[in-house]
């Protein structure tokens, strides 16, 4: 037996000296070719390279050359403007055609990839890298509504669009922008068809890179940046706090709570332990910036068999926090990528994809933003120090002595009876948290030449595995927190004593909460046949088999989507274009007679400029007019399984309402809706008109799309059409079953406006981006007894609430006007208009009031601005949102009761000021008549945001570094989120009950090698 190894073994090394001896007696051979134009012009200066991308001869200005070469060696043909090509050297290598980048520049579409000149039906993309050399980012879809037209968060105002990373539904978090090569928006019916029902809404495509033939390539970046908070929010200090109160007691009838000596001792700041005024935003809690640091480093490169590459990526992100265990505070992401392609044999290729994502986020076990919003300043004072204990006071001392939260050595943690776990004595002493989360990702596929069996037929095969975990990690501690009791000797302030509310007491277990796991599978098979006839005709076709399930813990059921595609394509001398995307789908969240549907689409195209008309202008390059309409069925607004079926369930709080049996205290049966088997799919219908076209030999580019866009058979359980006695409020049941009744309009424009020039020295590219788009409600199921109360014919995103007409300003004014039924009024109080005179206000008089904008501004406008000048780049990204609203409805300025009060009560209606108040009276009850829904809190959210600004030096590193091991260097300094303007600039910059917004500025160096 082990003679037989030897044997082998020797044949092994045989078989490789042969192999050697034979490649070094191979002869080389001499290749005389030429390089041209798809359309025969010989194309003079290309570059003919070995795989080390050594330049071995220029073509001349025939676009002939001449070299020797061993066989079957690597030759990469490149030339500026053009795409590479790599072939292997023989003595068959003639003419070889380069294609322009324009031309050979493919977008990456539904199941395929498609000449970006040739895109109809609604179709946008982002090359990634290009982006990125001018505007570093780091989350793929930052600002994206500034580049892309028709996406402003939503893809022409529609919620929730699919969003897949390399053909697999993901989060656009688990993957970097530099890990990114390109970007699809696939916005129209015929656009997103081929991907069955939850693509009805919208596709946006990640593509990540992939590895190209040659010398290997190694980019390494790296960044540095602080972020500084803008909009804090303001709020009250204890003495003015203490003053206000006092004012709404008396205006409620109440007497003052505080007295004037109190008030003055905590406005003077003479103790502030004894009389606190807590300024949660002060920089005794928040430093004023935090850093924030990423690096990456791609490897990439092969040759015509096989091809990789390969991304490195870390983060580390602090906070705004800067004391207790918060100065520990950090967020850290590392990323690895691993892409390969492989040509297994002549016809089939394969590939196979990994990613890992290891992110852990450290942080505390308080919601100090949350108290922040909330803890009145004069409650407590956060730390007592025990320099101002009485020495006599041995029960004090004794605290002292045991506690295990002596902070700086100097301080016991503070609180009272009602803050025993305040945010700050848990971030000083409640323990520590991580919040731990893995995601790993995996794809492959093979992709088979079938011409053996039909010439232009061909098979791909991809498959997706992801998944994430996720759980948090904590110690919690429990602490003790002391009252002082304050006396005054001669002047000083001492503490006489201390009141003890909790027990430091720490287990020192870990606890294991919020675990979370995730598995997305996704596979997809296509057939597909491409041919060209008599060099006029080229006809495309697809058969696809493809769908994803996505299951989450504890949710019973998955989400799944299955369907049968079908693409047919007709290109006439690129001239005349048309495309059907259809779709077979299949949703279990439908009764079993109703569970598939079929989704026809049908985009033309029409490119004028190759009319013979317009062939020869000096104007227009290129004049492409599209037009695309369809039906898709959808299960995304169906919402959960079964509601096609009748539901009863049992009331489990132990009410009863009636027993079958005498005597026994029996749960309540109770009827959740009614069945309908004849549920259906709700269907997007839509029609767009598209146009592309390019001016001035390329100086001038744009696009523009008009649609519009009808969601019919929304689900609804229509109470206009059944009695009332078929559902009630308490307790809530219904007899009424789910039917497809409503329907929502979207119609609107979006355009894409590029231009460049070159002015001097200084080329100049501008770019203007837009979508408007309108919603409106076509049928609802209403019943509303006054018709300006209908939702049909409205905004679906539409604000309602009451008119307002000012304030009270005496209680005359108040017995003449309607009776106001929603709590107590009296002078000051808001004043509403009785929209159908009855003599009442109530919920009856609510009126449309503006647009929320809640799928997207409106109007969204984005100016991108891009100067070369030598080797400086500048870049600057503006992006203008209009016609929008929102409600201030935050405990900023929803103020009653004992809630902390902002500066917006400054502006608190008095008699004094009756005239010039901005804000209701104070009251320390529930204001219930003031605090609702009404124009008087109603905001414009128009703004333009100074989004990005970035200032890019090349280095010149043939001069410095002489070229040989540094191919490239960039430096480059950018900030983001600098700047807001808008009639309520400070309402958007501001944050409640988290952390503030930032602006960002960062130090970047990008080098390659």
């Amino acid at each position: 037996m082990k003679y037989r190894y030897i044997i082998l073994l020797w044949l092994a090394f045989l078989y490789t000296g042969l192999g050697i001896v034979l490649a070094q007696n191979e002869q080389p051979i001499r290749i005389n070719g030429s390089v041209n134009t798809q359309s025969g012009l010989p194309l003079p200066g290309a570059a003919i390279m070995n795989d080390e991308e050594e330049i071995l001869s220029m073509t001349n200005e025939n676009g002939e050359f001449q070299i020797e070469v061993l066989p079957n060696s690597l030759l990469i043909v490149g030339m500026e403007g053009y795409e590479t090509k790599v072939l292997r050297a023989s003595a068959q290598v003639g003419e070889i055609i380069l294609f322009s980048e324009w031309e050979s520049r493919q977008v990456n579409t539904a199941y395929r990839r498609t000449d970006s000149g040739s895109l109809i039906g609604g179709i946008n993309f982002i090359n990634v890298p290009d982006l990125i050399e001018k505007n570093y980012f780091s989350f793929p879809l930052d600002n994206m509504a500034g580049f892309v037209p028709g996406f402003h968060g939503n893809i022409w105002g529609n919620d929730g669009y699919l969003l897949l990373v390399d053909g697999v539904p993901r989060d656009p978090g688990s993957v970097t922008a530099l890990e990114v090569e390109q970007i699809s928006f696939l916005k129209g019916v015929s656009a997103v068809a081929l991907y069955g029902s939850r693509a009805a809404k919208g596709v946006v495509m990640i593509t990540t890179k992939r590895g190209a033939a040659g010398k290997q390539q190694i980019n390494f970046r790296s960044n540095t940046g602080i972020h500084t908070p803008r909009g804090i929010p303001q709020y009250l200090g204890s003495a003015e706090y203490m003053t206000l109160f006092n004012e709404a007691r008396a205006n409620d009838g109440l007497q003052p709570l505080f007295s004037q000596e109190e008030i003055y001792h905590h406005g003077a700041g003479t103790n502030p332990y004894r009389y606190p005024s807590i300024d949660f935003y002060s920089p005794e809690y928040l430093q004023e910036a935090y850093s924030r640091h990423d690096a990456a480093l791609e490897i990439s490169g092969g040759n015509d068999r096989a091809r990789y590459y390969t991304n490195l990526g870390f983060m580390s992100e602090g906070s705004l926090l800067d004391f207790g265990q918060a100065v520990n505070n950090r967020n850290e992401r590392f990323n690895i990528r691993g892409n390969v392609d492989m040509n297994l044999t002549k016809n089939i290729t394969g590939f196979a994809d990994a990613a890992v994502v290891f992110y852990n986020g450290r942080g505390v076990n308080a919601n100090f933003w949350e108290g922040a919003a909330n803890i009145r300043p004069h409650r407590f004072s956060p730390l007592v120090p025990i320099s101002m204990l009485e020495q006599d006071d041995q029960n004090s001392w004794n605290f002292v002595d045991n506690s295990s939260h002596l902070i700086g050595g100097q301080y016991l943690l503070g609180g009272n009876q009602l803050e025993q776990t305040n945010p700050i004595a848990g971030i000083y002493a409640g323990g520590s948290s991580q919040f731990t989360s893995r995601q790993y990702q995996f794809n492959t596929g093979v992709n088979a030449d079938l011409k053996s069996v039909l010439p232009g037929l061909t098979f791909n095969y991809r498959f997706g595995l992801d998944y994430s975990t996720s759980y948090n990690l904590s110690f919690n501690n429990n602490y003790a927190v002391f009252e002082p009791s304050w006396n005054n000797y001669a002047g000083q302030d001492l503490i006489g004593g201390l009141t003890r509310f909790g027990q430091d007491a720490s287990t020192r277990t870990q606890n294991i909460s919020g675990s979370m796991f995730q598995q997305t599978m996704a596979m997809s098979a296509q057939l597909n046949y491409s041919t060209v006839i008599k060099e006029d005709h080229q006809i495309s076709a697809m058969l696809i088999g493809g769908g994803f399930q996505t299951g989450t813990s504890a949710l019973y059921h998955r989400i799944s989507n299955a369907n049968l595609g079908l693409h047919v394509g007709y290109n006439y001398k690129n001239k005349y274009l048309v495309e059907m995307n259809n779709a077979m789908i299949h949703s279990a969240r439908l009764p079993e007679n109703n569970r598939t549907a079929f989704s026809p689409t049908m985009s033309l195209g029409w490119r004028v400029s190759e009319e013979a008309f317009m062939k020869g202008s000096s104007v227009i390059d290129n004049l492409l007019f599209s037009v695309s309409g369809g039906v898709l069925h959808t299960d995304l607004d169906i919402h959960d399984y079964y509601l096609y079926e009748q539901v009863y369930t049992q009331q489990g709080d132990g009410t009863v309402f009636y027993t079958w049996k005498d005597g026994l205290n029996n749960l309540s049966t109770i009827s959740r809706r009614g069945a309908n088997p004849n549920m259906t799919f709700p269907k997007r219908e839509e029609v767009n008109f598209g146009v592309d076209a390019s001016l001035f030999k390329n100086k001038l580019m744009f696009n523009g799309s008009f649609f519009i866009s009808r969601m019919t058979g929304l689900l609804v359980q229509r109470g206009d059409v059944y009695p009332s006695y078929f559902t009630t409020g308490w307790p809530a049941s219904s007899f009424i079953p789910f039917e497809n009744f409503n329907a929502d309009q979207r119609m609107g424009f979006d355009f894409n406006v590029n231009t460049n020039q070159k002015l001097g020295e200084v080329n100049l590219n501008l770019g203007l981006v837009g979508t408007y788009y309108t919603t409106q409600a076509l049928e609802r199921g209403e019943n509303w007894l006054d018709s300006y109360q209908s939702r049909t014919g409205r905004p679906i995103d539409g604000i309602w609430g009451l008119q307002n007409m000012g304030f009270f300003q005496n209680q005359e004014e108040i017995n003449a006007a309607p009776n106001q039924i929603f709590g107590e009024v009296v002078p000051g109080d808001i004043r509403y208009v009785d929209q159908n005179n009855d003599g009442v206000i109530s919920p009856q008089d609510e009126v449309f009031l503006g647009r929320g904008g809640w799928f997207g501004a409106p109007l969204t406008l984005g100016l991108n601005v891009t100067a070369q000048w030598k080797n400086f780049t500048f870049f600057a990204l503006g992006i203008a949102r209009t016609g929008a609203y929102a409600m201030r409805n935050s405990s900023y300025f929803w103020i009653s009761g004992e809630s902390k009060y902002s500066e917006v009560v400054r502006g608190r209606w008095t008699e004094e000021n009756a005239d010039q108040a901005t804000f209701p009276r104070l009251t320390t009850l529930n204001g219930a008549n003031n605090f609702r829904n009404s124009d008087f809190w109603l905001y414009s959210t128009d703004r333009f945001d100074l989004a990005r600004v970035q200032i890019n030096y090349k280095i010149p590193t043939d001069r410095i570094f002489g070229g040989e091991f540094i191919k490239g260097m960039d430096v480059y300094v950018n900030g983001a989120n600098l700047l807001t303007l808008g009639p309520n600039r400070k309402i958007l910059e501001m944050n409640i009950g988290t952390a503030p917004q930032t602006r960002f500025f960062n130090l970047g160096l990008a080098a390659q090698f």
